[in-house]
């Protein structure tokens, strides 16, 4: 099940906005692919917060 619109799954709800924005972003191409739910919310958080600690190390702002 594809997530639009402010829905998100249940264990991004802690998350910062723009995490959970790029996470939940992330986790529909991983879903489109795979089509492992699990795969796609694990890879989704993973992967936005990899984004955003290299923005910052880079020092550029998102």
């Amino acid at each position: 099940m594809p997530w639009y619109n402010g829905d998100y799954p249940p264990s991004y709800k802690n998350q910062p906005k723009k995490i959970r924005d790029k996470a939940t972003e992330i986790a529909n191409k991983v879903l489109e692919t795979t089509g492992n739910e699990g795969e796609a919310i694990a890879t989704g958080l993973k992967q936005a917060r990899l984004h955003f600690k290299k923005l910052k190390e880079e020092g550029k702002a998102d």
